[in-house]
């Protein structure tokens, strides 16, 4: 399962990210709210995460948020407010669910499960831009009827562009969900990245399938390439 985790707590967080890859789960970890609204905006997960108290931006609005722009994974409010008021917000901004801290983590991963089940799945098979088709749950690239073999990174990268085709992604946000910001990687390794994927997906006298914005970064181009 694909598992976003907001939690600001860093021991707490780290507890819940192990304990949920020896599960076998992918879990992506951040530490505010800002975050946490943009991971989920640009990948697709099965369930949220979302702690209630969260810095840059509460959990309660990045709920709010996400449900206003569509997002349909599962959410899980994990929350030390347990009134009633506050667990019908909760609700009421889109959550599927809450778990009130201090939790055992048999009762988190019995709430993930639940909530994972009332979710339609898949939400999203493939995005199609061009000749180009993203396979969403066997991570393949096909291009013109063929499939162009890709590293876990170049995936990466093209599934953030692709997922994001209507808009230029800013250097600084590619290397942050690339990398991470506490990488000792250098900032040449997104130009190298670049230069490997339009290598294997261009075709010769073509333009490349990704544009660049001179200055900003890089998005899709939406022509057959």
């Amino acid at each position: 399962m694909n598992i976003l985790l907001a939690e600001d707590d860093v021991r707490l967080g780290k507890l819940v990210t192990h304990l949920l890859q020896k599960e076998f789960h992918r879990v992506d970890w951040v530490k505010n709210g800002r975050d946490a609204y943009d991971n989920a905006r640009i990948y697709t997960y099965d369930v949220i995460i979302l702690d209630w108290m969260l810095p840059r931006e509460n959990g309660l609005s990045v709920c709010k948020r996400l449900r206003d722009k569509g997002v349909q994974s599962g959410i899980l409010f994990v929350t030390a407010k347990d009134a009633n008021e506050d667990i019908i917000s909760g609700l009421d901004s889109g959550a599927d669910d809450y778990i009130v801290k201090p939790f055992e983590f048999k009762e988190l991963l019995a709430r993930i499960r639940a909530v994972s089940r009332r979710k339609e799945k898949p939400l999203e098979e493939v995005i199609t831009i061009g000749n180009f088709t993203l396979h969403l749950n066997t991570h393949e690239l096909i291009g013109k009827d063929s499939l162009i073999d890709l590293t876990k990174k170049e995936y990466q990268f093209l599934e953030i562009l692709m997922r994001n085709h209507n808009q230029v992604i800013t250097r600084e946000m590619l290397f942050e969900k690339l990398w991470g910001f506490d990488t000792e990687v250098s900032e040449n390794a997104l130009d190298a990245l670049v230069k490997l994927v339009r290598k294997k997906i261009d075709l010769p006298g073509t333009p490349s399938f990704i544009q660049n914005v001179r200055g900003i970064g890089y998005k899709v181009r939406h022509t057959d390439v």
